[in-house]
Parts: C-alpha cells; structure tokens; sequence
C-alpha cells in the first residue's frame, strides 16, 4: 500500500458527492433521529408474554372488553389494561416505580406506581406506544405495540 494514499481525504469527497447526488431526504432522516431519541443502552426490554387479543378465549356477548397485556424481564413483571379509558396496571414483585408511556419520541404521560406497584393513567394510546419503567436503578423497556 501507498503511505501517501489518505483514506480521510477519500471518504470526504465520498460523501459530498453523495450528498450532492443522492442526498438524504429529510423526512427519513427526521424518522432516525426520532428512533435514535427512544434508544436507551440501559434498559432492559421486556417481553410480551400474554396479550388478550390473542391468548385469550372470547366470551359471547362480550362488548368493549379491556385488553389486558403482560410483560416480562427478569424478576419484574409489568400487567397492564387497556381501555378506551386509558391504562390500568401493576408492577410486580409490587414496588414503587415511574412509568413513562411512550407514543413516539416524545413522552406521552409519566405516571407513579403506589408502594404496590399499581398505577393508571386516563390518557388511553390511540396509535403505537410502549411503556418505560424505572424501579430505582434498573430500567425497563416494553415492545411497542399499537392500541
């Protein structure tokens, strides 16, 4: 290889052609950075483990029935319903906790869990959302789903 050949110098000319060529559209670079915003290195994801909408058995002549979530990771469990209403849960082992609910990259409602772990919240989701759980030092992040 040439000691003289600057790869610096090369990935800068790279990449003003491409902005000049190809450039980057706006909305989709609105989108990473909204992604990037809800990124948290310390949380831990829970998992969905039970979801009404499809574990549980319909009930005949049942109208407008809350749907009822459960997440998992680790020790901590999250329950949670879902109505028209707005949101209903627990945390369990029960514990004090703040509950974020996310509806995109901004913060929709922040919500406080009793010493039992019980919290709600009139603001229902009304398109994708997931919830961001903070028991003292560990973190806790919900999939996302849509209401």
């Amino acid at each position: 290889m040439n000691d003289d050949f600057d790869s610096g110098l090369l990935e800068e000319e790279l990449r003003q052609a491409a902005a000049v060529l190809d450039p980057l559209p706006p909305a989709l670079l609105q989108i990473a950075v909204d992604a990037y915003a809800l990124h948290d290195l310390d949380a831990r994801v829970a998992e969905l483990t039970f979801d009404s909408l499809v574990d549980a058995i319909p009930v005949r002549g049942a109208t407008d029935v809350p749907r009822m979530l459960t997440f998992t990771a680790g020790e901590v469990t999250l329950d949670v319903e879902v109505t028209a209403e707005g949101l209903m849960g627990q945390v369990l082992p029960p514990r004090p906790a703040r509950v974020e609910v996310l509806v995109g990259p901004q913060q929709a409602a922040s919500l406080t869990a009793d010493d039992l772990g019980r919290f709600t919240t009139t603001v229902a989701p009304t398109g994708p959302f997931a919830l961001r759980l903070h028991t003292g030092a560990d973190v806790v992040v919900t999939e996302w789903l849509r209401a």
